[in-house]
């Protein structure tokens, strides 16, 4: 099986389910947060619709500076609307699954680098990269709005079968 075949069934179920968890955050809960150091949800929400496009960015270069000296930082969607955060999130993903479905076995092991102003945070094979910062990172991120959502009383989807609300 290639790389493709292999990444593509998990991250379908895994975008479906995250669909449905951003599906249920309601608009007058974007700016709640479970305790002061904790982020928003509309902030987790945005930064869970974003995460996609990276992995197209792990796919198509080796370097991702997300504030190149000569030029315009990487900067995370702000949007006001859970319609909003779902729209974005669907573009990212079908951007994301097409480049991970074009994906050839051979550039997988190639290395690829975080950078910041010309300044290496991390480098790592792509393969790595794709299932560690954007599979892993990704249901990170949907676990806190899960929590968030339990917390404020909204039912939460079930991902793997049924949830407690389901």
């Amino acid at each position: 099986m290639s790389y493709a075949e292999t990444l593509l069934p998990e991250f379908d179920q895994e975008m479906a389910s995250t669909r449905k968890v951003l599906e249920r955050i309601p608009d007058d809960k974007l700016d709640w947060k479970s305790h002061p150091k904790s982020n928003t949800i509309g902030w987790n929400a945005n930064h869970i619709a974003d995460i996609p496009c990276w992995a197209v960015e792990v796919l198509t270069k080796t370097v991702f500076d997300i504030a190149p000296i000569d030029g315009e930082p990487h900067k995370s969607p702000e949007f006001k609307t859970t319609r909003e955060i779902v729209e974005c999130f669907d573009r990212n993903v079908a951007a994301a699954r097409e480049a991970i479905a074009q994906a050839k076995d051979e550039d997988m092991g190639v290395t690829w680098t975080l950078a910041q102003g010309g300044k290496e945070f991390f480098s790592m094979p792509r393969a790595t990269m794709m299932r560690v910062y954007i599979m892993n990172h990704l249901i990170h991120h949907r676990a806190h709005v899960c929590a968030y959502l339990r917390l404020n009383d909204i039912p939460v989807p079930g991902m793997y079968g049924p949830s407690g609300d389901e």
